[in-house]
Protein backbone atom coordinates (compact mmCIF):
# COMPACT_ATOMS: atom_id res chain seq x y z
CA UNK A 1 0.00 0.00 0.00
CA UNK A 2 2.79 2.68 0.86
CA UNK A 3 4.55 1.90 -2.43
CA UNK A 4 1.42 2.65 -3.86
CA UNK A 5 0.79 6.21 -2.63
CA UNK A 6 4.33 7.15 -2.70
CA UNK A 7 5.42 6.88 -6.59
CA UNK A 8 2.39 8.89 -7.76
CA UNK A 9 3.42 11.63 -5.13
CA UNK A 10 7.04 11.59 -6.79
CA UNK A 11 6.16 10.92 -10.73
CA UNK A 12 3.85 13.93 -9.92
CA UNK A 13 6.71 16.03 -8.62
CA UNK A 14 8.74 15.00 -11.66
CA UNK A 15 6.11 15.90 -14.00
CA UNK A 16 5.97 18.90 -12.88
CA UNK A 17 9.13 19.88 -13.20
CA UNK A 18 9.10 18.34 -16.56
CA UNK A 19 6.12 20.20 -18.02
CA UNK A 20 7.76 23.19 -16.72
CA UNK A 21 10.69 22.61 -18.38
CA UNK A 22 13.02 22.83 -15.32
CA UNK A 23 13.61 19.73 -14.33
CA UNK A 24 17.43 19.39 -15.76
CA UNK A 25 18.36 23.04 -14.32
CA UNK A 26 16.80 21.92 -11.00
CA UNK A 27 19.29 18.12 -11.50
CA UNK A 28 22.24 20.53 -12.72
CA UNK A 29 21.21 22.96 -9.39
CA UNK A 30 21.08 20.27 -7.30
CA UNK A 31 24.46 18.81 -8.30
CA UNK A 32 26.33 21.61 -7.88
CA UNK A 33 25.03 22.31 -4.03
CA UNK A 34 25.74 18.45 -3.10
CA UNK A 35 29.32 18.57 -4.38
CA UNK A 36 30.02 22.23 -2.78
CA UNK A 37 28.08 20.63 0.49
CA UNK A 38 29.29 17.01 0.69
CA UNK A 39 32.21 16.63 -2.13
CA UNK A 40 32.29 13.99 -5.24
CA UNK A 41 32.60 11.09 -3.37
CA UNK A 42 29.32 9.25 -2.38
CA UNK A 43 27.19 11.54 -5.12
CA UNK A 44 24.48 9.21 -6.81
CA UNK A 45 21.97 10.45 -9.32
CA UNK A 46 19.67 9.32 -6.30
CA UNK A 47 20.93 12.09 -4.43
CA UNK A 48 20.45 15.00 -7.08
CA UNK A 49 16.91 13.90 -7.60
CA UNK A 50 16.51 13.67 -3.81
CA UNK A 51 17.65 17.38 -3.57
CA UNK A 52 15.44 18.55 -6.37
CA UNK A 53 12.32 16.95 -5.54
CA UNK A 54 11.86 14.39 -8.18
CA UNK A 55 11.53 10.66 -8.16
CA UNK A 56 14.82 8.56 -8.83
CA UNK A 57 14.05 7.76 -12.02
CA UNK A 58 13.29 10.94 -13.17
CA UNK A 59 17.05 12.50 -14.14
CA UNK A 60 17.25 9.59 -16.68
CA UNK A 61 15.00 11.89 -18.91
CA UNK A 62 17.90 14.13 -19.37
CA UNK A 63 20.93 12.06 -18.07
CA UNK A 64 22.16 8.80 -18.77
CA UNK A 65 24.18 8.59 -15.70
CA UNK A 66 25.91 10.05 -13.17
CA UNK A 67 28.82 10.93 -14.80
CA UNK A 68 26.52 12.92 -17.82
CA UNK A 69 25.27 14.78 -14.93
CA UNK A 70 28.79 15.54 -13.84
CA UNK A 71 30.08 16.07 -17.08
CA UNK A 72 27.04 18.86 -17.48
CA UNK A 73 27.98 20.54 -14.41
CA UNK A 74 31.54 20.61 -15.30
CA UNK A 75 30.86 22.08 -18.88
CA UNK A 76 28.67 24.86 -17.25
CA UNK A 77 31.40 25.63 -14.81
CA UNK A 78 34.29 26.58 -17.63
CA UNK A 79 31.09 28.36 -19.54
CA UNK A 80 31.08 30.50 -16.01
CA UNK A 81 34.50 30.72 -15.63
CA UNK A 82 35.54 31.82 -18.75
CA UNK A 83 32.91 34.45 -18.81
CA UNK A 84 34.39 36.11 -15.36
CA UNK A 85 37.80 35.67 -17.04
CA UNK A 86 36.64 37.94 -20.21
CA UNK A 87 35.88 40.78 -17.35
CA UNK A 88 38.17 42.95 -16.91
CA UNK A 89 42.02 42.41 -16.51
CA UNK A 90 44.45 45.08 -19.27
CA UNK A 91 46.93 42.88 -21.08
CA UNK A 92 49.33 44.04 -18.97
CA UNK A 93 48.19 42.46 -15.67
CA UNK A 94 46.00 39.72 -17.56
CA UNK A 95 48.20 36.89 -15.71
CA UNK A 96 47.43 38.53 -12.25
CA UNK A 97 44.09 39.07 -12.70
CA UNK A 98 43.70 35.35 -13.86
CA UNK A 99 45.25 34.33 -10.59
CA UNK A 100 42.54 36.45 -8.59
CA UNK A 101 39.83 34.81 -10.84
CA UNK A 102 40.69 31.30 -10.16
CA UNK A 103 40.80 32.39 -6.31
CA UNK A 104 37.44 34.02 -6.37
CA UNK A 105 35.53 31.15 -8.43
CA UNK A 106 37.32 28.46 -6.16
CA UNK A 107 35.73 30.31 -3.43
CA UNK A 108 32.28 31.43 -4.68
CA UNK A 109 31.43 28.46 -6.61
CA UNK A 110 32.45 24.97 -5.12
CA UNK A 111 30.08 23.22 -6.59
CA UNK A 112 31.37 24.10 -10.05
CA UNK A 113 35.19 23.79 -9.14
CA UNK A 114 34.58 20.41 -8.03
CA UNK A 115 33.07 19.35 -10.78
CA UNK A 116 35.88 20.78 -12.74
CA UNK A 117 38.97 19.34 -11.37
CA UNK A 118 38.70 17.44 -8.63
CA UNK A 119 40.42 14.10 -8.73
CA UNK A 120 36.50 12.94 -9.08
CA UNK A 121 35.63 14.98 -12.50
CA UNK A 122 34.15 13.26 -15.33
CA UNK A 123 36.73 11.88 -17.74
CA UNK A 124 37.04 14.56 -20.48
CA UNK A 125 36.02 17.25 -18.23
CA UNK A 126 38.85 19.24 -19.56
CA UNK A 127 38.26 18.37 -22.81
CA UNK A 128 35.22 20.55 -23.85
CA UNK A 129 35.24 23.34 -26.23
CA UNK A 130 34.22 25.88 -22.74
CA UNK A 131 37.62 24.42 -21.48
CA UNK A 132 39.68 24.49 -24.02
CA UNK A 133 38.68 28.27 -24.11
CA UNK A 134 39.30 29.31 -20.78
CA UNK A 135 42.86 27.37 -21.35
CA UNK A 136 43.26 29.67 -24.73
CA UNK A 137 42.14 32.52 -23.09
CA UNK A 138 45.46 32.24 -20.47
CA UNK A 139 47.73 31.17 -23.12
CA UNK A 140 46.56 34.65 -24.94
CA UNK A 141 46.64 36.62 -21.72
CA UNK A 142 50.33 35.32 -21.35
CA UNK A 143 51.18 36.40 -24.49
CA UNK A 144 49.69 39.76 -24.09
CA UNK A 145 50.94 40.20 -20.81
CA UNK A 146 54.20 39.41 -22.22
CA UNK A 147 53.81 41.54 -25.05
CA UNK A 148 53.39 44.61 -23.15
CA UNK A 149 56.73 44.26 -21.71
CA UNK A 150 58.15 43.70 -24.90
CA UNK A 151 58.98 40.35 -24.30
CA UNK A 152 58.35 36.67 -25.48
CA UNK A 153 59.16 32.72 -24.75
CA UNK A 154 60.04 29.70 -26.57
CA UNK A 155 56.46 27.88 -25.49
CA UNK A 156 53.94 29.31 -24.61
CA UNK A 157 51.54 27.13 -24.06
CA UNK A 158 54.28 24.87 -21.66
CA UNK A 159 54.02 28.48 -19.37
CA UNK A 160 50.43 28.22 -20.04
CA UNK A 161 50.24 25.08 -18.24
CA UNK A 162 52.47 25.79 -15.47
CA UNK A 163 50.56 28.46 -14.60
CA UNK A 164 47.41 26.81 -14.68
CA UNK A 165 48.64 24.44 -12.42
CA UNK A 166 49.72 26.29 -10.07
CA UNK A 167 46.86 28.73 -10.14
CA UNK A 168 44.61 25.51 -9.76
CA UNK A 169 47.10 24.66 -6.18
CA UNK A 170 46.33 27.07 -4.56
CA UNK A 171 43.15 27.75 -5.00
CA UNK A 172 42.19 24.54 -4.26
CA UNK A 173 44.37 24.45 -1.24
CA UNK A 174 42.81 27.97 -0.38
CA UNK A 175 39.16 27.22 -0.70
CA UNK A 176 39.56 23.79 1.20
CA UNK A 177 41.11 25.88 3.70
CA UNK A 178 44.41 23.26 3.61
CA UNK A 179 46.76 26.74 3.27
CA UNK A 180 45.95 27.14 7.49
CA UNK A 181 48.21 29.47 9.24
CA UNK A 182 50.92 28.49 6.23
CA UNK A 183 50.10 32.20 4.56
CA UNK A 184 47.18 34.72 5.02
CA UNK A 185 47.27 35.80 1.36
CA UNK A 186 46.73 33.09 -1.04
CA UNK A 187 46.42 35.73 -3.60
CA UNK A 188 50.15 37.04 -3.15
CA UNK A 189 51.77 33.61 -3.04
CA UNK A 190 49.82 32.94 -6.63
CA UNK A 191 51.58 36.30 -7.70
CA UNK A 192 54.74 35.49 -7.05
CA UNK A 193 54.08 32.15 -8.02
CA UNK A 194 53.14 32.94 -11.47
CA UNK A 195 55.94 35.84 -12.03
CA UNK A 196 58.96 33.44 -10.95
CA UNK A 197 57.32 30.69 -13.26
CA UNK A 198 57.04 33.54 -16.54
CA UNK A 199 60.98 34.74 -15.21
CA UNK A 200 61.87 31.70 -15.43
CA UNK A 201 60.62 31.13 -19.24
CA UNK A 202 61.81 34.56 -20.14
CA UNK A 203 65.56 33.45 -19.14
CA UNK A 204 65.35 30.69 -20.97
CA UNK A 205 63.85 32.31 -24.26
CA UNK A 206 66.43 35.04 -23.74
CA UNK A 207 69.85 34.09 -21.62
CA UNK A 208 71.77 37.02 -22.72
CA UNK A 209 69.68 38.96 -20.97
CA UNK A 210 68.38 41.24 -23.44
CA UNK A 211 64.87 41.26 -25.79
CA UNK A 212 63.03 44.27 -25.11
CA UNK A 213 64.33 44.84 -21.71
Amino acid sequence: MSRVRERPVADATARRGYHHGNLREALVQATKQLLADKGPQGFTLADAARRAGVSPAAPYRHFADREALLAEVARRGFEAFTARLSRGADPAHALRGMGAAYLAFAREEPGYYVAMFSTNAPQGATETPEARRAFTMLVDGLAASLATRGLEVDDPRALALQVWGLSHGVATLAASGRLGGLCEDPEAVLERGVDALVAGAVKEAHPDGGAGR
